[in-house]
């Protein structure tokens, strides 16, 4: 239970920060508005160090079910534990998402374009291919689980520091591969919030776009397992 309390606290600190920063860029009247996506993606890292460093001792931080899936492949991480992490992390992308919308509640009601409100809980393609759009988020999952399982442990601890590298990891996937899709590269990440974002009374809001809902959970699930097979051959 102490582990499943990590990912579920670890999750909500990942979404909460990142599709804060979103929120920041995207929604009216925000000090951040329109900083675009360089500030989104030094967010998005800074998300996942934060919740990287808070958890990584209580539950190991996957923060991602395709990671736990990931891992689970790999012959790193039981099977059997997967469901609840993956629960977990649901549950946590959700909380996360709902603190989002309360702190910047104001500023969805002052904003007229129903897309800027939808970004600010999950990704969209820049351009709709959904065979290019999952690609992308298979090659950035891919990118993101094969350079996880090839990190070495420091011979030095720099405590929570340690979180840093993949932080880094994620700023350099958001600037290089996230022009296309917005990298989700997880479904805690996209598909919870997406299911808040049809849950909440959030005034003037669109669809919620479930055509294209499954390309990053379908895509970042076989991202992260490819990259399991291919780090086993390596």
């Amino acid at each position: 239970m102490h582990a499943l309390f990590g990912e579920f606290i670890g999750t909500a600190l990942l979404v909460l920060l990142g599709n804060g920063v979103v929120a920041n860029v995207l929604l009216k009247g925000t000090k951040g508005h329109n900083s675009g996506l360089i500030v989104v993606a030094f967010g998005w890292a800074m998300a996942v160090f934060v919740g990287v460093f808070s958890v990584a001792a209580i539950s190991g931080a996957h923060l991602n079910p395709a990671v736990s899936v990931a891992l689970a492949v790999a012959g790193k991480f039981a099977w059997g534990d997967v469901p609840g992490y993956i629960a977990a992390q649901m549950a946590g992308g959700m909380t996360g998402a709902l603190l989002v919308w309360l702190i910047y509640r104001d500023h969805f009601d002052s904003t007229d374009c129903a897309d800027s409100k939808l970004a600010t809980f999950c990704t969209g393609p820049a351009i709709r291919s959904l065979p290019a759009n999952l690609l992308s988020e298979v090659l950035a999952t891919f990118v993101l689980v094969y350079a996880i399982l090839s990190m070495v442990a420091p011979k030095v601890s720099l405590g929570a520091m340690d979180a840093l590298p993949v932080a880094l990891l994620v700023l350099g996937i958001g600037v290089s591969l996230g022009g296309t899709t917005g990298y989700a590269m997880s479904p805690a990440r996209d598909l919870a919030p997406r299911i808040m974002h049809a849950l909440l009374p959030i005034r003037g809001k669109r669809d919620s776009d479930w055509r294209y809902a499954w390309v990053p959970v379908f895509g970042s699930l076989l991202g992260g397992s490819l990259a399991a097979v291919a780090h086993g051959i390596a």
